[in-house]
């Protein structure tokens, strides 16, 4: 496997190259279809997936059915929750589902364990991306109890736009985005279609309102 993946992941190109070619001897490559779940609860976590390309989408679901989004692994990241399964030797406790065609390197666990014990580089590596993670789940914590939900969705639009201004989404799917439900987004995407800022049809919202979305969000942050 060549080592070009390496340099993708910022902090692993220190790696000493003896750990270096460890790490490389015990990964490969995988690919994965859009579409197909990653992990699921209750699934032990044997690899720690380094995304190359694409994105996987991490969820959670309540005991009443209910779907909430937790985040997403981008191309050179990698998963919170395996990390922590990994550390702790527990299972999954959510899903994560390939929205896109993925590829990434699998570290599994033998080759995990035996670098997080030797490399400190190779700790600092998964240990500041973790920090990471948990910083930003406790910010969307704090959004879903103090945070408005119409400046959420702003947010949230403005976040899943496309370079054409198109978001390619459902009210389903910006609910279970927000962890909120249905009606509560389709109000609200229907005060922002009164005020001019999106237009709506099937499987998509489009923003002509882009400044007002920003403005929204703007304001909210001025008066946290």
């Amino acid at each position: 496997m060549s080592e070009s993946w390496i340099s993708k992941f910022k902090g692993l190109s220190r790696l000493p190259d003896g750990i270096r070619a460890e790490l490389e001897a015990g990964s490969k490559i995988v690919s994965v279809p859009a579409g197909t779940q990653v992990f699921a609860p209750g699934q032990s976590a044997d690899n720690l997936l380094l995304l190359l390309e694409g994105t996987v989408r991490v969820q959670q679901r309540s005991e009443t059915g209910r779907e909430v989004f937790l985040y997403r692994v981008h191309a050179g990241e990698s998963c919170v929750l395996t990390t922590a399964c990994m550390l702790a030797f527990e299972d999954y406790s959510a899903d994560g589902i390939a929205e896109t065609d993925v590829r990434a390197v699998a570290i599994p666990r033998s080759t995990f364990d035996s670098l997080v014990a030797k490399s400190s580089v190779f700790r600092e590596f998964v240990f500041a991306a973790y920090s990471r993670r948990i910083t930003d789940l406790f910010t969307l914590v704090d959004d879903i109890v103090f945070q408005r939900m119409d400046v959420r969705l702003a947010a949230r639009l403005l976040e899943l736009a496309d370079q054409n201004d198109i978001v390619h989404a459902t009210h389903a799917f910006l609910a279970t985005e927000l962890g909120t439900a249905r009606e509560v987004i389709s109000r609200t995407l229907s005060e922002f279609h009164r005020r001019g800022w999106i237009e709506q049809s099937r499987g998509e919202v489009r923003l002509t309102g882009r400044a007002g979305l920003e403005r929204l969000v703007r304001s909210a942050g001025a008066q946290a």
